[in-house]
């Protein structure tokens, strides 16, 4: 045993080096396929946590939009509660009145005198709310498959898109990349990259109302009864709106806003839009929010193109103003846009399927238009600084320089370019810099 020891020790050790190597190797196997199996479900993960942020951007806006017009019922709700009870204005409680009943049959002299609330609900009781037509649409759309298969007609083709506005199309061909942009912002930066120059927006007040200005509301008698009233009375008027929200088909935006407009003049001759309606399930709850949401988004956006379209810079103001002015626009321009592009996915699939026009939330449509419109503030803002720079030579030129560099290069990357007079803005502020940079 002496003699063989030797000889066996080395092969034991051999034996047990290459079991843990293969143990090793058989962990390592293991190890691997938990990795793997941990980076897919990560992905899986971040992929649905990408979605749940997507929705959640667009339950947020959607959110928004339909709080502003919940408070505007409410305020129009207590206006209506309160007039009543204020003997000083007769005359404008009268008219009010006339028009939430909208009677067909006869109407309130205003020199009659002003009638009580038992006298109100009773009269309510008797009348019935008479519909006025909705808004004809200026192009018809195309009607959908179940109307056709009703009406024992062969479904219409798909409609060819429609083209692009005329002044997108110029637009678009004009404005092109100029890395000059890029390269001359670049080369301040490095040059000072601790200089910043960042405008914090104003915060927008938001309306708000009380709980107990709503608790006081709901509480009171006359307006369970008048709620209770409208379901009674106003069932036909209801029906009435039901088929023309459901039967609703567009081409143009531009008559999705007329018909929402015509759709809350109608109902605000009720009590409480949600709380008369909710006793109503056939309600196209869905649809109805999805036509609102559609015109206060194209409305909201609209106005601010036109904003954007229509600044003007007034020279005789301090220039830290006129450049705070034209950041806090451009702010709000990338903020609505880029709200716009992150729910534009879930917006036209939700669109199409209620035949709500969604060719304006494209590139070629009003998007793009206002991401070209910001080329107008960067020619303006451009043009600002560089009369300043030529005026003061030495007095923060280098902060100037920067700034101006920074908002060419942050609205040529929103827009996808310059257009002619934005290039010839930009090369007078770069020759300027240039030769500054030599000194």
């Amino acid at each position: 045993m002496r003699f063989q020891s030797p000889v066996i020790a080395p092969m034991k050790a051999e034996q047990e080096r290459k079991m843990r190597k293969e143990e090793d190797e058989s962990l390592i196997i293991y190890l691997k396929k938990e990795v793997e199996a941990a980076l897919l479900r990560t992905d899986s993960l971040e992929k649905e946590n990408q979605d749940l942020r997507q929705e959640v951007v667009r339950l947020k806006a959607q959110i928004s939009s339909l709080k502003a017009h919940d408070n505007e019922r409410k305020s129009m709700l207590w206006k209506k509660l309160q007039n009543p009870f204020d003997s000083s204005k007769t005359e404008v409680f009268q008219q009010k009145q006339s028009d939430f009943v909208k009677v067909s049959e006869r109407s309130v002299e205003h020199s009659s005198p002003r009638p009580s609330i038992q006298e109100l609900a009773a009269r309510k009781e008797k009348l019935a709310k008479v519909p006025n037509p909705p808004p004809r649409p200026t192009s018809v759309a195309p009607p959908s498959l179940k109307e056709a298969k009703d009406n024992k007609l062969p479904p219409a083709s798909a409609p060819p898109p429609p083209p692009p506005p005329p002044n997108m199309c110029a637009g678009s061909k004009a404005v092109r990349r100029v890395p000059e942009v890029v390269e001359f912002y670049r080369l301040l930066t490095r040059r000072d990259a601790h200089m910043e120059n960042r405008t914090n927006s104003a915060a927008i007040p938001v309306l708000a109302f009380t709980p107990n200005m709503i608790g006081e509301i709901e509480n009171r008698s006359s307006y369970l009864s008048a709620i209770k009233s409208d379901v009674e009375k106003q069932k036909e008027f209801i029906n009435f709106l039901i088929k023309e929200v459901e039967s609703s088909a567009f081409k143009d935006i531009s008559d999705v806003k007329a018909f929402v407009k015509w759709l809350d003049d109608e109902l605000s001759s009720l009590v409480d839009e949600r709380a008369v309606l909710k006793h109503f399930p056939q309600w196209p709850e869905r649809k109805a929010d999805a036509l609102r949401e559609a015109a206060f988004n194209y409305r909201d956006l609209m106005n601010l193109e036109s904003e954007v379209s229509s600044f003007q810079d007034n020279p005789k103001d301090l220039l830290t103003l006129a450049l705070g002015r034209m950041q806090a626009l451009q702010d709000r321009l990338e903020r609505s846009i880029d709200n716009m592009e992150r729910t534009r996915e879930s917006m036209i699939k939700r669109y199409r399927d209620f035949q709500i026009p969604w060719e304006w939330l494209l590139n070629t449509g009003l998007i793009g238009q206002m991401k070209l419109s910001s080329l107008r503030l960067a020619k303006i803002y451009l043009k600002r600084i560089t009369k300043e720079l030529q005026l003061n030579e030495c007095a923060g030129e280098d902060n100037l320089l920067l700034q101006g560099a920074r908002f060419a290069y942050r609205v040529h990357q929103f827009a996808g370019g310059f257009d002619a007079e934005t290039i010839r803005a930009f090369q007078e502020l770069k020759k300027i810099g240039m030769c500054s940079l030599k000194q």
